[in-house]
């Protein structure tokens, strides 16, 4: 320090009470003078990320919108500093503007004709690349993308086990065997092909529009976690495309999965490994379907082994998922964008 007060000293040796406090009061005021005479010191970057983030849904990814004009952040998810809007003519205003890729249709629906220094544009997709089309029109567009990839910018998986201390483990009775709710067959798909094969060797319950046996949002569960083993077949096979199927239909149901998707060690990334089946560990469907049949009490409760450490966490709320990009927002690289997104995605 360039300069000292006189100090008066005590009897004891030691500064006076108020000399202390004099002392006090005049650095503090230099401290607060300096803020007077360089602005930018207190200002700038600092009270910029105090003021609430701006995220602008260009169009929301489902069907209906919900009221976004609370402190939704904040009130649902103790996310603070996140302001979630639909409102367009925020445009100007706001910090993020999220697309999601289900709403994206080229030549109808204009992305805005110029984007703001500093605004970032984020990319939404939660379905496979198999289901994704017209993505080249989108190169050179976005800055981020948000999807169920791990490699995302910003991670959306469609659950995940949370840690749990209940250390209890709940199996549902069983009444059948192999049960299955499918909506969109195709014969085309890998997963109609192993089913067809698998059925020759045991019995599967098929629920489902496909089957015309349409099952109510609250019978979801109660009908599926009366089977023993679920086949959580997703529609296509790529990383880290892990859905519903497994976390809802199978882990949450309380029935054991048989898997068919990425290879065994891309779920080992999500679940632990005696928590599935995986439809490749065994060299025919014959096999497996044996495997089903012949097995006895005390292995099957082995499947559930998890339950006394994690438990089932669903994400089905978009707020919740667009509430996570202020979470992420001071880590994500700024001024970047994806010059082949359909590469990135094929990858």
């Amino acid at each position: 320090m360039p300069w000292a007060l006189p100090l008066r000293w005590s009897p004891w040796g030691r500064p006076g009470v108020k000399a202390l406090v004099t002392a006090g009061v005049f650095v503090t005021t230099l401290w607060n003078l300096r803020f007077f005479l360089d602005p930018s010191k207190g200002s700038g970057e600092e009270s910029k990320h105090r003021e609430p983030l701006m995220i602008l849904v260009w169009e929301w990814p489902s069907k209906q919108v919900p009221n976004v004009s609370r402190d939704v952040c904040r009130e649902l998810y103790s996310i603070t500093g996140c302001q979630l809007t639909t409102e367009r003519q925020l445009l100007h205003q706001a910090d993020v503007v999220v697309f999601p890729h289900s709403r994206l249709q080229p030549g109808q629906d204009k992305l805005p004709k110029e984007r703001l220094p500093g605004q970032n544009w984020v990319w939404v997709s939660l379905e496979s690349p198999s289901n994704t089309r017209a993505l080249a029109a989108w190169n050179k567009t976005f800055n981020w993308v948000m999807t169920y990839r791990q490699d995302s910018d910003i991670f959306i998986p469609y659950g995940k086990l949370v840690p749990n201390r209940s250390a209890t483990v709940n199996i549902p009775a069983k009444t059948n065997l192999v049960s299955w709710v499918i909506s969109n067959y195709h014969r085309t798909q890998k997963r109609a092909e192993v089913y067809k094969n698998l059925s020759r060797y045991l019995i599967v319950n098929i629920y489902g529009k496909a089957n015309n046996k349409p099952l109510c949002k609250d019978c979801l569960l109660s009908t599926i976690s009366k089977s023993k083993f679920y086949l959580a077949f997703e529609n296509s096979i790529h990383r880290d495309y892990i859905t519903e199927k497994l976390w809802r239909n199978s882990l949450l149901a309380g029935t054991v999965p048989v898997v068919l998707g990425p290879p065994r060690a891309n779920y080992e990334q999500f679940v632990p490994a005696d928590s599935f089946i995986h439809v490749n560990d065994f060299g025919s469907l014959e096999e497996l379907a044996t495997f089903l049949k012949t097995m006895n009490s005390s292995r099957y409760q082995q499947f559930f082994a998890w339950q006394r450490r994690f438990s089932v966490k669903l994400y089905t709320d978009w707020r919740e998922r667009i509430c996570a990009i202020c979470t992420a927002y001071p880590s994500l690289p700024h001024g970047r964008l994806y010059p082949d997104l359909q590469s990135w995605f094929n990858s």
